[in-house]
């Protein structure tokens, strides 16, 4: 008999597309999960790696086919398990965390409710006991006053409570196995650090088992035990943590490790995995390495395209039944940027870094509260311009936002997304010389003509990221504000987009004002760096000096919260 907590042997997963086509997704995975141990399961999007943790309790769509064997606990294949028994075991000795818990909480229910409801399935505890238990288990999460909070809806929390929430929820019934899917990605660096540092703790306290899943192996060399490297639905290399770290044997294992920006030095371009491999390989038949390239300084006087003078926001948050209060998300935020060069404004979730940027384009409904300081472009105010003069103006400063899911619309194909903003600005003569434009420009952000007809579900995150991208550059703007625009994205497609915004850069002189929680993005796109707290710029300098030598407390805290791997890891780990 296995000793192993969970072993998954020889796992294949296909969906059925219809006329008989099936789509292999995981091909023959085969890893085992030890009593008390985190497994990471590390790979690129769509390398099979949630696709094979959703197979342990089949929560997969109805199209999926599995095969092999995964045995719990030495004796129960769970391919074989009858639906009502599995059900059973779900919740109660396997649990799940998923990537966004915005949509995994029920938005109508508070926080007590939906804690409460698995301790009396699973359990059998009776109402009050289960509210009793579940102020224990947000106090054990660490969320400030418990017992308060189980009143509280998803919405009135932060996005690192709400993974706290789910955290507590998925331990709850205190089972043997947690399966973290992508916990971290979206939360900023400390919150971040935060949830490692709390499943590491939770983890040791109940003496369970972790399968986390993530994109990043900086991220899982601090908190794993042994580390599964997942492509295109199979195993390239698995095995101790150090061993990976120190001596990763596979090619695609060392591109993985090294196509991550770091916060040291400062490369003109990011290597993406296919450029990792290559050069892999090359060394292996002897050749010579290419040398890396290092960035050009920018022209430190060329022309100031925005600058921002003592700006600041307020929201009217409601008191009362009548009254309101004034609550100051930006204050006095002060700034020049020049053609060409990229501003880099960081902080931590809440610190105002949106805020200040959607305030820069006046996308904030007046109504939602005052406005104040300069922002000047070309001479002329944007907080003050009349609504006549605003729309050929913003034409010039765009934006392209986080969630590259949510700000194209899925009923338009890809060209009608690119030609709509060129008709309502009269770029083109004629619709054919539109559509020419937006063939130019796919294929200027990497996408070929084909996708012209494709509609938004038909690409990967990294491909409406760049799709994004260009249909910011149809009306050839000068400004760029991307606002967390890489955050979501796996760390090759993520190299992809960042080496792309540096070529747009040099080709079109563009600027950019460049939101993100992630200091090694930052350090490595960002000429300088604005690093806010409460809505308030706590250290303003050049991305070298500020990453090299930070004087504030709060920047030195950000820069420790940065993954950096095994070498990162706590000595008694």
């Amino acid at each position: 008999m296995s000793s192993a907590l969970l072993s998954i042997q020889d796992l294949k997963v296909g969906f059925r597309m219809g006329r008989g086509v099936v789509a292999e997704a995981v091909r023959g995975v085969s890893f085992d999960i030890a009593p008390h141990s985190t497994v990471a399961l590390v790979g690129e999007s769509g390398s099979g790696k949630s696709v094979t943790a959703m197979s342990v309790l089949n929560l997969l769509p109805e199209n999926a086919e599995r095969a092999g064997r995964i045995t719990w606990q030495g004796s129960k294949d769970l391919l074989q398990m009858p639906t009502a028994e599995l059900q059973a075991l779900r919740g109660r000795e396997i649990a799940c965390v998923f990537q966004d818990p915005m949509s995994s909480l029920n938005p109508v229910f508070d926080v007590g409710r939906q804690l409460s409801e698995p301790l009396m399935k699973h359990l059998g505890l009776s109402r009050s006991a289960a509210l009793k238990r579940a102020e224990e288990l947000l106090g054990e999460v660490g969320i400030p006053e418990p017992k308060r909070r189980l009143a509280s809806y998803p919405h009135e929390m932060s996005g690192g409570q709400q993974q706290r929430v789910m955290i507590a929820m998925a331990l709850a019934c205190e089972p043997k196995l947690l399966i973290a899917d992508e916990p971290t990605t979206a939360l900023d660096v400390t919150i971040q650090r935060q949830i490692l540092e709390l499943l590491a703790r939770l983890k040791n306290t109940h003496q369970m088992s972790l399968l986390f899943i993530s994109h990043d192996l900086g991220l899982v060399g601090e908190i794993a035990d042994h580390v599964v490297v997942m492509r295109h639905g199979i195993v390239r290399e698995q095995g101790p943590v150090a061993r990976i770290f120190s001596a990763p044997r596979d090619d695609y294992t060392k591109a993985l490790l090294a196509c991550r920006p770091s916060l040291e030095g400062s490369p003109a371009r990011l290597m993406v995995i296919d450029d990792h491999i290559a050069a892999s390989q090359a060394a292996a038949r002897g050749e010579a390495a290419t040398a890396r390239a290092q960035a050009t300084p920018k022209d430190p006087n060329a022309p100031v395209l925005l600058e921002v003078r003592s700006l600041a926001k307020s929201f009217w948050l409601r008191e009362g039944l009548f009254g309101r209060r004034e609550f100051k998300a930006v204050q006095n935020v002060n700034f020049q940027l020049r053609r060409g060069h990229t501003l880099g404004v960081v902080g931590e979730s809440g610190s105002g870094k949106t805020t200040m940027g959607l305030t820069l384009l006046r996308l904030h409904e007046p109504r939602s509260g005052p406005a104040g300081g300069e922002v000047l472009f070309d001479g002329r105010d944007l907080l003050t311009l009349p609504d006549s003069e605003r729309q050929a103006m913003r034409r010039r400063i765009q934006i392209v936002f986080q969630n590259p899911y949510a700000s194209l619309n899925p009923r338009f194909t890809i060209g009608q997304t690119l030609v709509e903003p060129m008709t309502i600005h009269g770029i083109g003569a004629s619709v054919a010389e539109r559509e020419q434009r937006a063939r130019s420009l796919l294929e200027k952000v990497g996408l070929d003509g084909r996708a012209f007809g494709k509609y938004p579900h038909e690409f990967s995150g990294g491909q409406r990221q760049r799709v994004a991208i260009a249909r910011c550059l149809t009306l050839e703007p000068e400004v760029l504000v991307l606002d967390e625009a890489v955050s979501a994205l796996d760390v090759s497609v993520q190299a992809q987009v960042l080496n792309l915004l540096k070529d747009l850069q040099d080709d079109l002189g563009l600027a950019y004002v460049f939101i993100s929680h992630d200091l090694a993005v930052v350090r490595f796109i960002s000429d300088e760096v604005l690093v806010m707290k409460d809505g308030v710029v706590v250290e303003q300098a050049s991305a070298a000096q500020i990453l090299a030598a930070p004087r504030e407390e709060y920047t030195k805290r950000l820069l420790a919260a940065v993954p950096r791997g095994y070498q990162g890891r706590p000595a008694t780990a």
